[in-house]
């Protein structure tokens, strides 16, 4: 893949995440070769790579679109999570040290910063940190059999994880969970940051299922 084409799936895969393209939403090779200053072969070449990560659809005489999901798909998809995630975030507390606890303190923080209600609140800005923080947790477990089926999980709600989609309520428990998952693992109490992962995951689980059932209604 050219360097263009690098540039191009890194540009496209941002604009998804950050919602810029939501789920369903059409991806015309002429437009996004013009949004992203490139030709359309760097732009094709990054729709097949996205299609292979599960961001993009692509069929035959219809063109590219933004995945979109059934609730039904969304569901298990969050029972998935639900079952790997806090056994990793578990396995990450006794390997944690004090300067990955330090890191994930700021993440946390910046996140709560960020994402409180006030002129100041920036949920675009909570995507990459919350992206990093769950990284830097899978990570430290050192698992990568669960990690890589962790990865294949999260593709389909992260089109959809646009915290413009949270109410006040649900953004508060989200931004509280990751600050209590920092303080679990700083007491090395692995059935702790276990158990709020898990109602972290089910928290996300309400909004995006929410969320998707109005898009359902609405199509």
């Amino acid at each position: 893949m050219t360097r263009a084409s690098e540039r191009a799936v890194g540009a496209l895969r941002e604009l998804i995440l950050h919602g810029d393209f939501p789920a369903g939403a059409r991806l015309g090779e002429v437009e996004l070769a013009e949004r992203l200053g490139v030709s359309r072969t760097p732009v094709r070449e990054a729709l097949a790579r996205l299609s292979a990560e599960g961001l993009v659809e692509i069929a035959p005489n219809r063109g590219a679109r933004v995945t979109s999901w059934t609730v039904g798909e969304l569901e298990a998809v969050f029972e998935l999570r639900a079952a790997l995630e806090p056994r990793l975030t578990a396995l990450a507390v006794p390997r944690a040290a004090t300067a990955d606890g330090d890191a994930l303190d700021d993440l946390a923080e910046r996140m709560v910063r960020v994402g409180r209600p006030g002129p100041d609140q920036d949920l675009d800005a909570l995507v990459p940190l919350n992206r990093e923080f769950h990284g830097r947790l899978v990570a430290l477990a050192d698992h990568p059999a669960m990690a890589t089926a962790l990865a294949g999980a999260v593709h389909a709600p992260i089109v959809l994880r646009n915290f413009h989609t949270y109410d006040p309520a649900s953004l508060r428990r989200s931004l509280a969970h990751h600050v209590e998952i920092v303080a679990a693992l700083r007491a090395g109490d692995p059935t702790w940051a276990a158990a709020v992962m898990t109602a972290h995951i089910h928290n996300a689980r309400a909004v995006m299922v929410r969320a998707a059932r109005h898009a359902q209604e609405g199509a």
